[in-house]
């Protein structure tokens, strides 16, 4: 997948994740909590979505690395540059 492959699909599950939330204006460098209404149920849920779509595995230590659109797709880079976007 490409970064824009990634943003793409993290835009998907951000949106069955928070139906209601815009997502269209999402700024890249500013962290998700600070632009949508997310718990940490839902970022456990971005992760076990990532594991169920794709089978990527991401350490609980490394969840911090999710925390905002452009250091989401620079961690899932290189864990998903194999993976072939449906």
């Amino acid at each position: 997948m490409t970064p824009e492959d990634i943003r793409e699909e993290i835009i998907d599950i951000l949106g069955d994740i928070a139906p209601d939330e815009d997502l269209s204006n999402l700024e890249d460098a500013k962290p998700f909590r600070e632009q949508l209404e997310l718990d940490s149920m839902d970022f456990l849920d971005i992760v076990m979505e990532l594991r169920k779509r794709h089978r990527v595995q991401i350490p609980e230590e490394e969840y911090g690395q999710l925390a905002s659109m452009q250091s989401t797709v620079t961690y899932l880079e290189p864990k998903m540059k194999d993976i072939v976007r449906s």
